[in-house]
Parts: C-alpha cells; structure tokens; sequence
C-alpha cells in the first residue's frame, strides 16, 4: 500500500467507528555502518525499517496503537487497538490533538543523499589506515567507524494538519588504542562527516590525545580550581537535562520546579534550545504534536526563562506548550526533550581561562557518569581523569580522581565559559553542546 491509500484507509475506518479527533504518525528510516579492526571490516549493517501509530480521543482519553505491518486488514486493527487502549487506560492527563499552528518555520537544512555501501566500507577502512599510520605505539583494539542514516516523518489529523520532515545524519569516528613499554591508554573522537578529507584529522586528534594520558599520575586529595572539558561539561548537560523537563518538574522529580524567573546558575550561563540550529544536520519545523517549533532561551544570564513543555504540562501549567513533545520514531510516546540544546560560549579561549589558575585540574573524561550522577538531587561523584593545570598552564596527565559536587549548586559558582563549543552528534532530534567551564574550588579525591 501507498502511503495515501494507508492515511485513507486509517481515516475511513476512524470515521466509520464514530471517532471524531484522530491523528496518524509515520516514519520510515534506512541506515548503513562499517565498523574495522586491524586492516578488515569487522562489522557492517544496512536497514530499513518503517512503521506508523494512531492515535484517538475516546470519552476524554487518547489511546494509541502501532504497527509496521501495511495492509488494509492492519490499518482497521490499528485504529480498534487505538480505542481499545483509550478506553482500559488509566489517566486524568489533557487528551489533545492538536489543530495546528498558524505558522511553521522552514528548515535549512541541506539536500541528504544517502551514501552507497562500498564508500561506507572503503572509508572506514581508508580511515583505520591513517589511524595505525599516526604512531608507532597504536595497537590491537583500535577501531573506526563511518555511519549514515535518513529519516522521514509525516504527521497527519482529523483537523487537517499534514506535516513532513526529511532528514539524514552521517559520520565517523575513531576509537585509538596506544601501548608503550607496557603501559595502554585509548581516546575516542567522533565527527559529523563521511568524507576523508574532512576527516584527515580525527585519527591525528585520536592518537596524540590517547598518547598524551600516558605516564598520567595521580593526584593529592584537595580542593582545586576545575575546569571541565566542552565534551565533559556537555556530558554533564546530559544526565542533568531531565531537570528541565516540565513533566519532570510535575512528578516532583526536578529541583527546577517553580524556579521559573529565578536565578538557577551564574551570569555567564545562558542556554537555548534551538530546533532549527543553522549547520545542525537534524531539524524540525514540528514537534511530535505538530505544534510549531522555535528557537527559545531556557536559561539567560543564570535566570531560568521557561521549563520545556509539551501539550499536556503546557495546559497543567496554564501555560503555551514550547513545543518539545518528542516522537523521533512512530513507536514512541510523545516525550519532552530538548532540540539543539546549548550552553552559549564566552569571550575567552580555553588558554585564556587556563591562565586565570594557577593550581587546578582540567578535566577530559569521566567514566561511568550516570552512575555516578543522579538527576534528581544534581549529586554527583565521578571517576575523573585528565591535566594538571599549574601557574596558568596545562601541564601532566593525571588520573583516578573522583571529583564530586552538585550539579545546581555548580550552575551558579560557574566563572567561566570558553568561546568555543563542542556539539555531539543528534540523539533523535536532540543534539547537546557546551563550552568548556571553570568552576573554582571543587572538591577532588585523589591519593
């Protein structure tokens, strides 16, 4: 079945049982990756998968069913399920399809041509090669990967409202092992492209940063002037973006709640959630409700502006939804999360912030993080390791530290944030970036 003949059907057989407010959400992706280890192909994977849900107000509840079966006899079971569902589930939330916004925003992002397998494979192999080539010292263990994917969603009610999205993410990365004189160290780096030139220096950046954590020592207990990483401060951004959740905050499960308006973090901590993100390879004009999107700043100069709503919070809480229901694949519920979400960079260079402290750490990687971190407090005690920062530079890898602190109490003791951001790789249509911060006087567990 084409896809008009499914929307029909589903349509027809809503309409035929009586139910007045009903929506259709499809998506279909492809992706392909090879991964290799020593001089060969160690794994290598292309799908195609598609599916679609239907949704439907009965007696105040919405039910949903789903399926990747299209037949005419699937889509009318479809839409029963749906009822079905609505009427067993036990919920007071808002049921709500959405009649659509007045405007949609355009995207920008570019035409995406889903890259052939060959140049999967011969890429990932071209970029191993220039991995061992770096150093003499790269051994067994050592791994690249390049990967592509694309995604369509279309998003249909009984309002009228008809949406599409199309787009395709693709990248590498390199996961480099070294060994000198017995001793092993290993440094992952990823990147948003699949072409080696553009990649011809991610193996260079692998190899000399897993080079430079060796012979790392540890260091005494005490309290030190921090600076985290851009990709450690955006892992940290990570495990704590929950709080920001207005679901979140009404299951009592954020210490953000009722903190809109309030002071949460320093005067240099402004964050923005930003679904059409220029050069971001995965945007959305619509949310998984089909309310419009936009580009918001949650947090300005340490005030907290606004908490990320979808539909149902959005009405709890009188307020307009921020248009963050998420659904990245047709099997989902909506769920609240953030776009391109990002903590703006300052006006100093990491040497610049370096040379403001004279006895610090600084810190490029934290093993076991969500175990060591917990959302709700914003406690944290993680497993560090990283550089000696002494008289403004950065000195001796060290290793085995546990720093620890709370993530909120962070927020607002943050005195730095460098000019230059690091953005990791989509999530769904989520993509999490920060500058590198400085925190002065945290506490450090070392020998």
């Amino acid at each position: 079945m084409d896809f008009e003949k499914i929307k029909k059907c589903l349509f027809d057989a809503a309409n035929e049982a009586g139910i007045e407010e009903y929506e259709i959400f499809y998506t279909a992706d492809s992706s392909i990756s090879a991964e290799t280890l020593k001089d060969e192909v160690s794994a290598f994977s292309c799908g195609v998968c598609a599916g679609i849900s239907f949704r439907c107000i009965v007696d105040g509840r919405i039910g949903m069913a789903s399926s990747e079966l299209f037949t005419e006899d699937e889509m009318k079971n479809l839409v029963f399920r749906a009822i079905s569902n609505a009427k067993n589930i036990e919920s007071d939330d808002p049921a709500i399809i959405f009649k659509g916004s007045e405007k949609y925003e355009r995207t920008s992002m570019p035409e995406f041509t889903m890259p052939d397998a060959a140049k999967i494979k011969n890429n990932a192999l071209e970029l191993q090669k220039m991995t061992y080539a770096e150093s003499e010292y790269v051994t067994e263990g050592t791994q690249s990967c390049v990967f592509a994917g694309s995604s369509t969603m279309r998003l249909m009610n009984s309002h009228g409202l008809e949406l599409s999205n199309d787009y395709g993410i693709h990248g590498a990365y390199v996961q480099a092992v070294v060994n000198r004189d017995g001793e092993a160290e290993d440094e992952f780096e990823l990147k948003g492209e699949i072409e080696l030139e553009a990649l011809s220096e991610l193996p260079k950046k692998a190899v000399n940063n897993a080079l430079s954590k060796l012979g790392a020592s540890k260091i005494p207990s005490g309290k030190y002037d921090v600076i985290f990483s851009a990709k450690q401060t955006r892992s940290l951004l990570a495990v704590f973006s929950s709080a920001f959740s207005a679901r979140s905050a009404q299951l009592g499960l954020s210490l953000l709640a009722g903190k809109e308006g309030q002071r949460i973090a320093a005067d240099c901590i402004t964050i923005v959630d930003d679904p059409m993100r220029e050069g971001c390879m995965v945007q959305t004009s619509f949310d998984g409700e089909g309310v419009a999107t936009y580009k918001k700043t949650v947090v300005e100069k340490g005030i907290l502006n606004t908490l990320l709503y979808d539909m149902t919070t959005a009405k709890k809480a009188g307020v307009e939804s921020t248009a963050n229901g998420q659904r990245s694949n047709y099997s989902e519920a909506v769920s609240i999360a953030p776009y391109s979400f990002y903590i703006l960079g300052g006006e100093k260079t990491l040497e610049q912030m370096c040379m403001g402290v004279s006895d610090g750490v600084y810190i490029t990687a934290m093993k076991g993080l969500h175990a060591g971190a917990d959302a709700v407090t914003g406690d944290f005690s993680i497993d560090s390791e990283g550089f000696r920062i002494r008289d403004g530079k950065i000195c001796e890898a060290v290793k085995s530290f546990t720093v620890a602190g709370n993530f909120f109490e962070m927020m607002k003791n943050i005195e730095a944030v460098s000019s230059e951001l690091s953005f990791g790789l989509p999530s769904g249509f989520t993509v999490l970036g920060a500058p590198d911060i400085l925190v002065r006087k945290m506490s450090v567990a070392g020998e």
